[in-house]
């Protein structure tokens, strides 16, 4: 079975969020079931650079403003076909913005995307054919517009929608009949998402606590109603992580307490009997690093502290900044993958206090390194920490903390919990190593993906 995987970014090349994670994942998880997975990309600066020989498969003129074509190339042990249009992905800095802020065409861009996977189904890229076209997010969502192959979407994040104003719907393209309520149509504007998600055969989101959630008015960001509609083709599927890049560099208890003084001692964080909390993430809104902020109080007044790596938000930066200067908060702004590493393998526990949270990887990282999740209780979260409640703890199951509402008060009752749990050391340790065997690997779902996607190519033979 063959499938090309679309997706604006993937990991290693390019990388701004999870999206990139799991799309780098995909294939190698995906092989051992018998699937055959290509990744068309964007021909971005940094991935131009990495693929040393390549191979023309495919050219395209005009395309949304100049000429392109598409290279077949392996590189990171990824068999790619890159989309090398300069004109639209040949700029400096973030693939999606400039110092201004969004690039203006960044529908153009991706609608560049969908319309040469679209092709790809069609006629192949040189003499490999999909029997399976796989988009990711709004950047692929124009895809199942022009697809004759069947088609699967993916919402990494409901709260991306591609976005364009009406005007732009010759420009890009598209069917003006599929300019309705049941189309591509948002709120008088195109959104390539909401094309993806009435169009494509099947969806997918990345757990099956969020698939729920978004089928209400709290989650769905205007969405639900499509999604309901929808319902009867749409699952979640939970994502993973490569259990071989993610290899806690430790075996017992005594060399993770190692990790943990030499993170301290990079930081600058005095000793303390308190545990060392870690938080890695975008300061958004949604990751609820405003409520963690005003909660942190309860956590250090109590002896615990915390390592922060991140950015976004300029409030939040200088509410964090400004956080730097208590002895037992430490505050990076900015993104380190190898800082985020070590922060994994000297933290006691991680704090994930999401509004919501699509999947989340993190906290999959905090399992694997035996750093213990603290999160909040939405979405995937809810999905792969099972909670020290009473239960939990008597049956011998719990891996971490969870609590709701996503406020300051629930949060303070939280760090009491995680607390008195870091103060009882046999329940602590055992609630470790239960979180190092905790299965975050890809073998489910990797299965999960490959029976959909065989589902679809019978359902598509019978119809």
């Amino acid at each position: 079975m063959k499938v090309l995987s679309v997706t604006s970014e993937c990991a290693p090349l390019v990388k701004t969020g999870g999206l990139a994670d799991v799309a780098g994942a995909l294939p190698a998880a995906l092989a051992p079931h018998g699937v055959e997975m290509r990744t068309l990309l964007p021909g971005y600066p940094t991935v131009m650079a990495a693929l040393g020989d390549a191979k023309e498969v495919m050219g395209e003129r005009g395309l949304f403003g100049g000429d392109a074509r598409v290279l077949r190339a392996k590189a990171a042990g990824l068999d790619l076909l890159v989309l090398d249009a300069p004109h639209l992905y040949d700029r400096p800095g973030n693939i999606y913005a400039g110092p201004d802020g969004d690039w203006v065409d960044n529908p153009e861009r991706f609608a560049a995307l969908s319309w040469v996977a679209a092709r790809i189904g069609r006629t192949g890229a040189g003499r490999w054919t999909p029997d399976i076209l796989h988009g990711h997010d709004w950047q692929a969502g124009f895809m199942p517009v022009w697809a004759d192959a069947p088609s699967v979407m993916t919402i990494h994040n409901v709260a991306f929608q591609g976005l364009a104003p009406a005007d732009r719907l010759e420009a890009l393209r598209l069917p003006p009949d599929l300019m309705t309520r049941d189309g591509f149509e948002y709120w008088g504007k195109i959104s390539s998402l909401k094309a993806g998600l009435t169009q494509a055969d099947r969806i997918t989101t990345v757990s099956p606590t969020y698939a729920g959630e978004l089928m209400t008015p709290e989650f769905g960001m205007g969405m639900e109603g499509v999604l309901r509609g929808r319902a009867d083709v749409m699952s979640g599927i939970l994502n993973g992580i490569d259990l071989e890049a993610w290899t806690p560099p430790f075996k017992t208890a005594k060399g993770k307490a190692r990790h943990t003084a030499a993170l301290r001692a990079e930081m600058g964080l005095p000793a303390t009997d308190g545990p060392l909390c870690v938080v890695v993430s975008r300061l958004t809104e949604q990751k609820g690093l405003d409520v963690l902020a005003d909660a942190l109080p309860r956590l250090v007044d109590e002896g615990g502290q915390l390592v922060m790596l991140g950015s976004g938000d300029a409030a939040l930066e200088r509410r964090w900044t400004e956080w730097a200067a208590h002895p037992n908060v430490a505050v990076r702004i900015g993104y380190d993958e190898a800082l985020a590493r070590r922060m994994m393998a000297g933290g006691d526990a991680i704090l994930v206090p999401s509004r919501f949270e699509p999947c989340g990887l993190t906290q999959l990282y905090g399992l694997r390194f035996g750093t213990i999740p603290l999160v909040a209780m939405t979405g995937g979260l809810v999905d792969t920490v099972i909670p020290a409640t009473p239960a939990g703890l008597l049956a011998e199951a719990a891996t971490g903390v969870q609590f709701m509402p996503v406020t300051a008060d629930a949060l303070s009752r939280a760090f009491d919990q995680l607390l008195r749990l870091w103060r009882d050391p046999e329940t602590w340790g055992a609630m470790r190593r239960r979180a190092m065997r905790h299965p975050v690997g890809w073998d489910v779902s990797a299965r999960a993906y490959a029976d959909l996607y065989a589902g679809l190519l019978e359902d598509r033979a019978t119809a």
